[in-house]
C-alpha cells in the first residue's frame, strides 16, 4: 500500500494568483424600501462601427454565455448543409418554454428527419415555462427529453449528423465534425478564440467567450448578409420569437416590440442583445441571479437611447411579502 502523496505547500516567495476585481453592482434587492440584497456583474454596449462604446467591470474575461450560444449552434447546422428556416430554424436556436406548441413542433422535426425522441441526448427534464409546468405535471406527464428546453436545438443537430452520414450517437462529442463546425463559427463570429469548452446544462459542448466577444458575435448575426447562414438564423430567431422563447418569455417581448432586434439570454444571468443598426450588448451576473436580467437590459437599453413601453414590462420584476407586492428588483447604475 503506497502511501498518499504530500499535498504541495507552496513556496512564501512564490508570486501568488491575482485576486479577480470585484465587479460593480448591476443590480439591487428592494424590500420594503430596504436594499436586502446586490448582484454585481459585468456588461459591455458596443457602437454601430462595433467598438466598445461602455463598459462597466471586466469585459475580457472569458464566460460561458451558455444558450446565447445558441444562434452559432444553429448557424452550424445550416452550414453543415442541413434545410431549416421559419418556425424550424427559430427552434434550432431556442431554449424553449415547452409550450404545446414548441413540443409539437419538436416532435413534427424528428418526424421529417426519421428521428426519435430516444435518439435525443438531452436530459429528461420539465417545461422551462412555471405555467407549463404545472399543467404539464397535472395532465399527468413526467420529466421528458421533448420536454428540456434544448430538445429544438439536439433535434437540429441530429438532422444535420443524418444528413451528412455523421455519427448520431457521438453528436454530443466535442471532436464530432459537427460541434468542430460549432466551433469555428463561435470564433468566427466574436473575432476571438475560445479559451475554454465545457458541458452545457443539456449535454452539449460549451464554448466561452469574452462579453466583447459575445455581443460582437450577436452584431455579426444582425449585420450579416442576406442568405448567408447567420443572416438567416438571425431573421428566423426575429421572425418567429415565440419559437426561440415563449409567449411569457422576454426575448420574445423584445423582439417583437423592436422590430430588426436580436435577444437570447443563457443560464446562469447571461443576456446577449443586438439592434438593427449594428449596436450591440452582453452582460453577465455573476451570481447567476436569472430575476435580474430584465431589469438590468431595460436599463441598458434606456441608456442606449431605446425608448418603448416594453422596457416597463420586462423591467417590472416584484418581491412580494404576503402575497402583496413590497418591493422590486432593479438596476442601480
Amino acid at each position: 500500500m503506497t502511501s498518499p502523496s504530500p499535498i504541495p505547500v507552496k513556496s512564501p516567495d512564490a508570486p501568488s494568483s491575482p485576486e479577480p476585481a470585484i465587479s460593480p453592482v448591476l443590480a439591487e434587492v428592494v424590500r420594503s424600501g430596504f436594499v436586502e440584497g446586490r448582484h454585481r456583474g459585468s456588461l459591455v454596449v458596443l457602437a454601430a462601427d462595433g467598438g466598445v462604446e461602455w463598459s462597466l467591470g471586466d469585459i475580457t474575461a472569458p464566460v460561458f454565455p451558455r444558450s446565447a450560444n445558441k444562434p452559432m449552434q444553429a448557424a452550424a447546422v445550416l452550414r453543415a448543409g442541413l434545410e431549416l428556416s421559419g418556425e424550424r430554424l427559430a427552434l434550432a436556436a431556442a431554449s424553449h418554454s415547452g409550450e404545446p406548441f414548441h413540443l409539437d413542433l419538436v416532435r413534427t422535426m424528428l418526424t421529417e428527419h426519421d428521428l426519435s425522441a430516444d435518439q435525443l441526448q438531452t436530459p429528461p427534464d420539465l417545461p422551462l415555462d412555471p405555467e407549463e409546468t404545472e399543467r404539464y405535471l397535472a395532465s399527468g406527464l413526467v420529466r421528458d427529453r421533448l420536454a428540456m428546453n434544448c430538445s429544438g436545438k439536439h433535434t437540429a443537430m441530429l438532422a444535420a449528423c443524418a444528413v451528412n452520414g455523421w455519427p448520431l450517437d457521438s453528436y454530443l462529442d466535442e471532436d464530432h465534425p459537427l460541434q468542430q463546425l460549432v466551433l469555428d463559427g463561435v470564433r468566427t463570429a466574436s473575432g476571438e478564440d475560445v479559451a475554454h469548452i465545457g458541458t452545457d446544462g443539456c449535454g452539449a459542448p460549451l464554448m466561452s467567450l469574452s462579453l466583447t466577444g459575445l455581443a460582437r458575435a450577436f452584431r455579426h448575426f444582425v449585420l450579416a448578409a442576406p442568405g448567408t447562414p447567420e443572416r438567416r438564423v438571425a431573421d428566423a430567431m426575429r421572425a418567429h420569437p415565440e419559437y426561440v422563447a415563449g409567449t411569457r418569455r422576454p426575448d420574445t417581448w423584445l423582439m417583437r416590440a423592436l422590430p430588426g432586434t436580436l435577444s437570447k439570454m443563457g443560464a446562469e444571468a447571461v443576456q446577449a442583445l443586438a439592434l438593427p443598426d449594428g449596436r450591440a450588448l452582453a452582460f453577465k451576473i455573476d451570481d447567476g441571479a436569472i430575476r435580474t436580467l430584465g431589469p438590468v437590459l431595460a436599463r441598458v437599453l434606456r441608456q442606449m437611447g431605446v425608448d418603448d413601453p416594453v422596457l416597463a414590462r420586462i423591467e417590472n420584476v416584484p418581491l412580494l411579502g404576503g402575497g402583496e407586492r413590497v418591493g422590486e428588483i432593479r438596476a442601480s447604475f
